[in-house]
């Protein structure tokens, strides 16, 4: 009666939008041109990313139908 459907989405939030921000600012600031420290922390962001996704594929979904029955 009750349940709602979760939104299991991944989202990237804002203070991480705000801590990658600061990154790039941090590495420009020591001399690092900006197109060269924005590719940097991308590259590594989405490498970081994929590493996430890649370690939670492993794991086996519970079918919907079982979900309901408990």
């Amino acid at each position: 009666m009750g349940y709602r459907r979760r939104d299991t989405g991944t989202r990237l939030a804002l203070w991480m939008l705000v801590a990658l921000g600061d990154v790039v600012l941090l590495l420009v600031s020591a001399g690092l041109s900006a197109p060269v420290a924005i590719l940097g922390v991308l590259t590594l962001t989405l490498a970081g990313v994929a590493a996430w996704r890649w370690t939670r594929r492993t794991a086996v979904p519970v079918a919907a139908t079982a979900r309901r029955r408990a």
